[in-house]
């Protein structure tokens, strides 16, 4: 089976893999990328940098997605702080942003751009 659909563009899970308004983990060459379901729609995925840069823990994919007024974020389980999952700023230190990645769903599976 073919894992690439273009050459920048890798699968990294079937999208029912991912409970809806919850985030996984994936290794996208080399790099930890955290990667959401949105179930406002159900074919909305998002990708970030797993890496919390203000604890430098591995642990992104595991916080609380919400949306903070027009923002669809990710709360850090750590420090609490939200990110931008469109585009991986810092609500709170813009100057902690981390990686947004290019994310779709097709063929039932979600792809990321790296």
């Amino acid at each position: 089976m073919n894992d690439r659909i273009e050459p920048d563009w890798t699968a990294v899970c079937e999208l029912d893999d991912i409970v809806p308004d919850t985030g996984v983990c994936a290794l996208v060459n080399g790099a930890q990328v955290a990667v959401f379901h949105i179930a406002a729609d159900a074919n909305t995925v998002y990708a970030i940098d797993n890496v919390d840069p203000h604890s430098q823990a591995a642990v992104l994919s595991r916080g609380i997605v919400g949306s903070l007024g027009e923002r669809i974020v990710v709360a850090s389980p750590l420090y609490k702080q939200h990110f931008d999952l469109r585009t991986g700023e810092c609500l709170e230190a813009p100057e902690r942003s981390v990686n947004a990645y290019r994310a779709r769903v097709a063929g039932g599976k979600v792809w990321i751009a790296a």
